[in-house]
C-alpha cells in the first residue's frame, strides 16, 4: 500500500469506531532459526512493524520458531541475532514484535527474552497453546512472563497426548511455512489437541483473568477461533464468555 492509501485504511477503521490491537506478521519457513535467511526476514518484519504503527496499533505478533535447549547451538544464536535486532528496532519506533506462546515453556521463553536488550521482542500469551502443546500451565506462565506481556488471546483446548512440539510447530507447523488453516485442520483431526470454546477446555478462566489482573494487565483479551464453520457466531459465544467478567476500567 502506498503511504496515501495505509492513511485511507487508518481512517476507514477509525470511522467504524474500531481499533487495530496488533497485526500478525509471521513469515514462516523456520522462524528466524536459519541464519541466512534471517536478513530479509528481520527487514520485512521491521516494514510489518512500520505498518502496525500506520494502522494505529503498537503490537505485531508473530511465531519466531521453537527456542531450544541448547542454549550454546548455532539455531539458538541465530534467534537471539535476529530477535535482538528487531527488540531494538520495535522500542525505536515504540512498537512491541510479540511473539505467541506455546512452542516452548513459558519458563524457557521467558530466558531467551531476558537474553535480548529490552523488552521490544515481548510476549503475545495463548493460554490454550500452552494447555495444548507444552501442557504448561497459563497461570503460572503469566507470573513468569508477566514483565513481556503486551497482547493476549482468550483461547481454550485441551489436551488428548502429549506432543512433540517439532510435530505440530515443526513438520506439520510454522517452521515449514504453514498457515493457521492448515494448524486449524491438525486441531479438528484431534492428533495431539482439540480446540474449544472459552469455559469448554483445560484453561481455567477465573485464574487465568485474574493472574492478568494481579500483573497490571490492561491490553487487549483477543478471541482467537480456529476452527468450526461459523466464526461469526463462535466469536459472539466468546465475547459473551469474556462479558461474565467484571473488570475494572
Amino acid at each position: 500500500m502506498s503511504p496515501a492509501k495505509r492513511r485511507e485504511l487508518a481512517g476507514f477503521i477509525a470511522g467504524l469506531g474500531l481499533e487495530v490491537s496488533a497485526l500478525c506478521g509471521d513469515l514462516g519457513g523456520h522462524g528466524f532459526q536459519d541464519r541466512a535467511a534471517n536478513p530479509g526476514k528481520v527487514e520485512k518484519s521491521k516494514r510489518i512493524i512500520d505498518l502496525a504503527k500506520e494502522l494505529g496499533a503498537d503490537i505485531v505478533t508473530t511465531h519466531i520458531g521453537i527456542v531450544p535447549e541448547d542454549e550454546s547451538g548455532p539455531v539458538y544464536e541465530a534467534m537471539q541475532a535476529a530477535c535482538g535486532e528487531l527488540a531494538a528496532y520495535a522500542k525505536s519506533v515504540d512498537g512491541f514484535f510479540a511473539i505467541e506462546t506455546g512452542p516452548e515453556p513459558s519458563a524457557r521463553l521467558k530466558k531467551f527474552l531476558d537474553s535480548l536488550p529490552g523488552d521490544g521482542v515481548s510476549v503475545n500469551f495463548d493460554p490454550a497453546n500452552l494447555v495444548m502443546v507444552t501442557g504448561d500451565d497459563p497461570v503460572q506462565g503469566v507470573h513468569l512472563l508477566k514483565e513481556y506481556i503486551v497482547h493476549t488471546h482468550v483461547k481454550d483446548g485441551v489436551r488428548l497426548r502429549p506432543a512433540d512440539p517439532r510435530d505440530v510447530y515443526g513438520m506439520h507447523g510454522y517452521n515449514q511455512g504453514s498457515s493457521h488453516g492448515e494448524i486449524a485442520e491438525m486441531v479438528e483431526r484431534g492428533e495431539f489437541f482439540r480446540e474449544v470454546p472459552p469455559g469448554e477446555g483445560a484453561v481455567d478462566f477465573d485464574a487465568y483473568f485474574r493472574a492478568l489482573q494481579a500483573i497490571g494487565y490492561d491490553g487487549y483479551l483477543t478471541v482467537e477461533r480456529e476452527v468450526r464453520a461459523d466464526p461469526v457466531r463462535d466469536i459472539a459465544e466468546a465475547v459473551r464468555f469474556i462479558n461474565r467478567y467484571r473488570f475494572p476500567p
